[in-house]
């Protein structure tokens, strides 16, 4: 049985989200949770499935926005 696009989506969400928090880069939740969103929804409309490939993604697009707003980055 293949997952449902919500199903994709909450579990890369929460895999990128656990990350983020375990690693001190969470941020602002309301902004963190948007980006993440922002990237992992339209990987699944293209048909991206991989929950760890979108993960992935959502995680290394959150932190070269946080490089680029110039907010500290985890040790």
């Amino acid at each position: 049985m293949t997952e449902t696009r919500p199903a994709i989506l909450a579990n890369a969400f929460q895999i990128a989200w656990d990350y983020l928090e375990a690693t001190g880069e969470l941020g602002n939740p309301d902004q963190t949770a948007q980006h993440l969103l922002d990237t992992i929804e339209p990987l699944i409309l293209h048909g991206e499935r991989r929950t760890l490939l979108l993960s992935n993604k959502a995680i290394a697009a959150y932190q070269r926005f946080r490089a680029e707003q110039g907010l500290p980055m985890a040790s």
